[in-house]
């Protein structure tokens, strides 16, 4: 499991007072308002913590201002880093529910436990998201939609999900 969320990657700056716009990369934007600490991780290999002192919305894009810049010079070098939060405070879930990035990677195995691959995808759609997976046999992606007649088990301490094959999945 991972340790660390992406939230957003800097687009560009924005304005001359070091602020930045952020496009999102999490579900819920809003949270950027509740937001107190992000890791920046920098085209350099660094980390670096930074304190969120404020974030508003523009058109798809959430401008943040970190306390520790107060000029575009100081910004313009972290566009296109990303962001990241420590699981801790990342959205809570409900019951049943899962993080993609404890997802992806999993084995997929039918009922008798035979692996058919890996799910290296999961496409969030209106109805229901479908997972995507890389077949063992290295053909076309297979995709697979997370419905309880099709996914019957997530196994995230074993590192598998089991499905029901249905009529037509392959």
């Amino acid at each position: 499991m991972t340790d660390r969320f992406q939230v957003g990657v800097i687009a560009s700056t924005h304005g001359l007072g070091g602020e930045v716009n952020v496009f999102p990369t999490t579900e819920d934007p809003n949270r950027f308002k509740k937001l107190k600490k992000v890791t920046l991780h920098t085209n350099r290999g660094e980390q670096l913590e930074l304190d969120v002192q404020s974030a508003r919305f523009f058109k798809k894009f959430v401008i943040v201002k970190f306390k520790q810049f107060d000029n575009i010079n100081d910004v313009e070098k972290f566009r296109g880093c990303e962001l990241t939060i420590s699981r801790k405070d990342a959205i809570k879930l409900a019951p049943g529910e899962y993080y993609v990035a404890d997802l992806v990677g999993l084995d997929i195995v039918d009922e008798d436990g035979k692996k058919l691959g890996v799910l290296s995808d999961v496409i969030q759609t209106g109805a229901n998201d479908v997972y995507e997976m890389t077949p063992e046999n290295g053909e076309e992606k297979v995709y697979i939609p997370a419905i309880k007649d099709c996914v019957k088990e997530i196994d995230t301490k074993n590192n598998k999900i089991v499905i029901h094959v249905m009529e037509g999945l392959f």
